[in-house]
């Protein structure tokens, strides 16, 4: 056999020979003597395609450490802005081709992950830093051996393995904001130790209401007496945790270390590796928080108020693990564990024109707690001479968020212009633990097709038993009778001292949601099998056929704080056959042509399903869920060329059209004066658009200036135009939770050919850069537009409907620059990152004759440097 590797000129004459062999012999001279060759086929090899596009025939997107370490990013959230179509919003959720996260699924190691926010199922994305992955794939069209919830995407974060050769690295990072660093921001006390990112204890919740909390009696005068109220309320931490003050912020600062190694032994080769880190940031935001309501046929402000707030971030994460493998058989034990605290103190104030226009301030102080831990075993074997391959993997995840001595304390203003106490004030303990277990295997037979081509029968199965316990109290400290000016003139520790905390002044109550909405029980267990050919049945040409099939239950169930009534489960329960297509064509050298076909599910997130109240601490607002909503459905179109014309250079175009069935979209729903937050189920929708993507190195070594001589430049852009509706017909309904699960007109709540929620019409981003490998330098501009999206739907009915929440991302601008150097015999990098080089803002409104901020403040420009050493 002779395997033959031609040009497209040469593929094309010979397929011309094949195809009609008397014309070529009627138009040939007569054939020579030559030694007899067989050709059993011609094939493309396509050399300039990178491994992963040519392993693959699903259209996807693959970030190498080459590709995290040009751009700087600190998280696997930061990178993916980088892809095409990709945006992430509140810098942890990434939305791919304009689809919320609830559409797009994340997956350790091809484990899926638990999520410690109350509002999302899908784990953020910015809990994982960029130094513990090897790679990131985001694979856009659907195949059966992922889960089924898909819309967008699913991203595969693969950790780094064991190296072949010993190492140990160091490094250090400092940076600065021009919004926050060294200058004035709002803080609180809080506990000594709340550098480190722990507590010592001061948060923990006193023993005398952790006792009611856990006999699950409500804390008031039927259950208790006024002086067992007192000693509970005095046993609340009191200045630390309730004082706000003004002190110098300081710069941001990190440290990471790595090592890792590897051992022959008798059975294979032993791998050790450890990464592990530790940071310390500082934001400071200030800003405008507004709500509008109409006045006549324009909006007006019907609150605004100036806002300040300081955060500050602190995250452990630490990745460890080890491998035994040998040519047939690998196994892998991979350990991660990320903590980050947020440390936050805000205030508020301005005129509430719902409260007569007169000036309201609210302070707040907060400590958010998010820790993940996931452990995975995980093997791959061959046997038959590599011909059957098993792949299997068994996972333990848990997750969880303490929010202890969440606190509001509102104040109003006299006549003379000081401000005052308001008797409103709440502080809150709120706890979430989320727990996954997941195992599955994946068999392998790969049957000979020709000396070139094979074909790859593949059957799975899998389990996913996710589940979830949200649980929220809410405390007041109520004015028993009214309080004296001067009392209303003190500062906050002052009135709320042990001496003005008695049966005759101020008194502790528990003001928990009843009916179901303090707490919740949520589960997901998913039994999924499936069957998938991946074939080159006919040469240059690979299909992928596959079918799923996903026995999925989930459930929410509310649960009482205090033991009384009972509240029915929302129950949703679901059999599906989810079949999958790829093909790709591989027509010229180093071209191809994909096409995907599939159909998959969306399934509503624990805490959209749930009544509980949560006040999300980014926006301010109150969210709740419906337990009516169901599963969508969705349909996906896709198409890609592509052209990989050099060594990692190439240019792909693509198009995709999505249908989706009932989509979960997010409401404003007014009761009241009040403003709320929920989700409901709209009827259909459709998005669809195109992708494009270029990248590109040149050289120019006959230029005169050294500067440009010496380097290779680099280009690389993509852009993503796509298009949402919303589709409302007369007499469509929907399902709320205010409504109690009985039909309403869709159109009360959503306007027909309206985007979806959290969808851009446009993405771009751009890479302008040059590498010196003589000066072991690189550097690197980077800019990444997204277009405006809608954030949430107008309240009111139709016809007097507020426009719906916008936010523009607009223009961000960052360069980053990264050199190695020897020093001391060993290899040291330092680095500089410039972000938001533009100053662009962040910016959320309503506009209908006026605009109406939402939610804006300024961003600012961070800077930061690092050094590293490698031993």
């Amino acid at each position: 056999m002779k395997r033959l590797s031609l040009t497209l000129t040469g593929v094309l004459l010979a397929t011309s020979a094949l195809i009609a062999p008397g014309l070529a012999f009627a138009q040939a001279p007569a054939p020579q003597s030559e030694p007899d060759v067989e050709v059993e086929e011609l094939i493309v090899l396509g050399a300039n395609i990178p491994e992963p596009n040519r392993e693959s025939s699903e259209v996807g997107a693959f970030l190498t450490v080459e590709d995290l370490q040009r751009t700087g990013d600190p998280s696997a959230a930061d990178a993916l802005t980088r892809v095409t179509g990709l945006t992430v919003v509140e810098g942890r959720f990434i939305y791919v081709r304009g689809l919320g996260e609830r559409y797009s699924s994340a997956l350790l190691n091809g484990s899926p992950l638990p999520s410690p926010e109350p509002l999302q199922r899908v784990v953020p994305l910015d809990l994982f830093p960029s130094n513990i992955l090897e790679s990131v794939t985001v694979q856009k069209t659907y195949s059966a051996n992922f889960p089924g919830e898909f819309g967008g995407g699913v991203i595969d974060l693969r950790t780094i393995n064991a190296p072949k050769e010993p190492f140990f690295s160091f490094s250090s990072s400092l940076g600065a904001s021009t919004e926050t660093s060294l200058k004035n921001g709002l803080t609180y006390f809080g506990s000594r130790t709340d550098d480190t990112g722990f507590d010592n204890g001061t948060r923990d919740v006193p023993d005398l209401i952790d006792a009611a909390f856990g006999a699950g009696v409500q804390i008031n005068r039927a259950n208790f007496t006024t002086d067992e109220l007192s000693a509970m309320g005095r046993a609340l931490v009191n200045a630390p945790l309730r004082l706000l003050q003004e002190s110098e912020i300081p710069v941001n600062f990190g440290l990471d270390v790595a090592g890792g190694f590897s051992r022959d032994t008798g059975i294979g080769e032993l791998g050790v590796f450890a990464v592990a880190g530790y940071s310390n940031s500082w934001q400071t935001r200030e800003g405008f928080q507004e709500e509008g309501r109409f006045s006549g046929a324009v909006l007006v402000a019907d609150t605004s108020k100036a806002f300040v707030s300081t955060q500050n971030d602190i995250q452990w994460n630490l990745l460890a693990g080890l491998s035994l493998s040998n040519p047939d058989h690998e196994l892998k034990w991979t350990n991660f564990y990320v903590r980050t605290t947020t440390k936050e103190a805000r205030t508020s104030s301005g005129p509430d024109l719902g409260a007569g226009g007169a000036i309201i301030r609210d302070d707040y102080t907060e400590w958010f707690v998010r820790q993940l831990f996931s452990s995975q075993l995980a093997g791959e074997h061959f046997f038959m001479d590599g011909a059957l391959g098993l792949n299997w993997r068994a996972s333990y995840a848990t997750t969880s968020r303490d929010a202890p001595y969440e606190s509001r304390f509102q104040y109003g203003q006299n006549a003379t212009g000081d401000f005052i106490h308001n008797p409103s004030n709440l502080i809150s303990f709120s706890d979430l633990d989320e727990d996954v277990i997941s195992g599955g295997a994946d068999f392998s037979y790969t049957l000979p097709l020709s000396n070139q081509r094979e074909a790859v029968f593949s059957f799975g199965v899998s389990r996913t038993d996710s589940s979830r316990e949200s649980v929220r109290h809410d405390l007041q400290l109520a004015v028993v009778n009214s309080l004296t000016d001067n009392q209303r003139l003190m500062r906050v520790d002052f009135l709320f001292s042990d001496y003005n905390l008695n049966e005759d002044t101020i008194e502790l109550r528990e003001v928990s949601g009843s009916n179901g909405a303090g707490a919740y029980e949520a589960d997901l267990v998913v039994d999924a099998v499936y069957a998938q050919v991946d074939a080159e049945i006919f040469p240059l040409i690979r299909t992928t056929i596959g079918l799923r099939y996903e026995d999925g239950s989930q459930s929410v169930t509310p649960r009482d704080l205090f033991g009384g009534a009972t509240f029915p489960s929302t129950t949703l329960k679901e059999q599906y056959l989810l079949p999958a297509f790829t093909g790709t064509w591989n027509f010229a050298e180093d071209q191809q042509f994909r096409i995907g076909v599939s159909k998959t599910i969306g399934r509503p997130q624990f805490r959209e399903l749930a009544p509980q109240a949560y006040v999300d601490p980014e926006s301010d607002r109150e969210f709740t869920g419906n337990p009516f909503l169901v599963d969508t459905k969705i349909l996906n179109l896709d198409a890609r060329y592509e052209w990989y014309f050099a060594r990692q250079q190439f240019l792909t175009a693509g198009a995709f059209y999505k249908d989706l069935e009932r989509p979960v979209e997010s409401v404003v729903v007014l009761t009241g004066d009040q403003r709320q937050q929920s989700f409901l189920n709209a009827p259909a929708a459709v998005i669809y658009g195109a992708e494009l993507e270029a990248k590109k190195y040149w050289e120019f070594a006959d230029v005169g200036s050294p500067f440009i001589a010496d380097k290779r430049w680099l280009v690389q852009a993509n852009y993503t135009w796509s298009k949402s509706e919303v589709q409302v017909e007369a007499g469509d309904t929907v399902k709320t939770q205010g409504g109690g699960g009985v039909d309403e007109q869709a159109s009360f709540f959503i306007a027909d050919g309206s985007r979806l929620q959290g969808h851009s019409d446009h993405v771009f981003n751009l890479q302008l850069g040059w590498e010196d490998d003589s000066a072991r330098s690189q550097a690197t501009f980077i800019l990444n537009y997204v277009s405006e999206r809608i954030t949430a739907r107008g309240a009111g009915a139709a016809g007097t409907r507020e426009p719906d929440y916008i936010q523009d991302p607009g223009i961000f601008v960052d360069f980053v620059y990264r050199k190695e150097f020897d020093f001391v015999g060993r290899e040291v990098g330092f680095a500089l990152e410039l972000r938001n080089l533009l100053g662009t803002e962040y910016d959320e409104y309503q506009e209908l004759g006026n605009k109406i901020r939402i939610n804006t403040y300024d961003l600012g420009t961070s800077a930061s440097m690092s050094l590293s050493a490698r031993f």
